[in-house]
């Protein structure tokens, strides 16, 4: 598996090139944005790491440049910052996951082997839940002509829902990718977010768009 790490602190990017090279992975470091964009010109990787803030711009800009694209890679956030909203914004970017520095090793393994086995999504740009549009661009939801209101945080897992579309999401996953926890008061948080989720857009049919499915996840079926 080809990991491209893009990190402008030499102890970092060094520790974590090392660390995947000997659990197998093939490691490509950049050190900034420039750089980043020269090495995935010349191939193709399974995953990259990320750092939000990068010498030449941000890392959540660039995130957001390459999710421009129909196919993208799994990409992976590593930021200081570890907040539930340095979190969400990174997702609302576009990123796949994210793990706050310092981390374990061990985690971070764990984390990639994760997004390559699930290999790129096709990330649409318009997601059309029977009469609702969802610009995934502008981050603009509609029904009817009239504006769904949605937080933050809410979009964070409607993306991830979408992005997966089908296919049944876990509970740790969803918690461990927004919240960074799966602890009992983030799962309650998840509970009130889905609810909300499914009272702004579902349409009242017998079939939900989003489904629980009991003791595993959720699952979002596209009409």
């Amino acid at each position: 598996m080809k990991v491209l790490v893009v990190e402008d602190d030499d102890e970092t990017s060094d520790f974590v090139a090392r660390a995947l090279v000997r659990e197998g992975f093939e490691a490509t470091v950049a050190r900034d944005r420039k750089s980043a964009e020269h090495e995935l010109s010349l191939g193709r990787f399974d995953v990259i790491v990320l750092d939000v803030m990068l010498p030449d711009g941000s890392g959540l800009e660039f995130c957001r440049k390459l999710r421009a694209l129909p196919s993208s890679i799994p990409l992976l956030f590593l930021s200081a910052r570890g907040t539930v909203g340095a979190r969400v914004e990174g997702l609302s970017a576009g990123g796949d996951d994210y793990l706050p520095k310092p981390f374990a090793v061990s985690e971070l393994v764990a984390r990639i082997r994760a997004l390559g086995r699930r290999g790129p999504l096709t990330r649409e740009k318009f997601a059309v839940l029977g009469d609702t549009v969802i610009d995934l661009q502008a981050r603009r939801a509609e029904r009817a002509g009239n504006e769904i209101p949605i937080t933050g945080r809410e979009w964070a897992v409607l993306e991830l829902l979408l992005a997966r579309a089908g296919t049944v999401v876990a509970f740790d996953e969803l918690l461990e990718a927004i919240w960074g926890t799966a602890s009992v008061q983030a799962r309650a948080s998840l509970e009130v977010i889905m609810t909300r989720l499914r009272r702004k857009l579902d349409d009242g049919s017998l079939s939900p768009l989003i489904r629980n499915v009991r003791g595993v996840g959720y699952r979002l079926d596209l009409p």
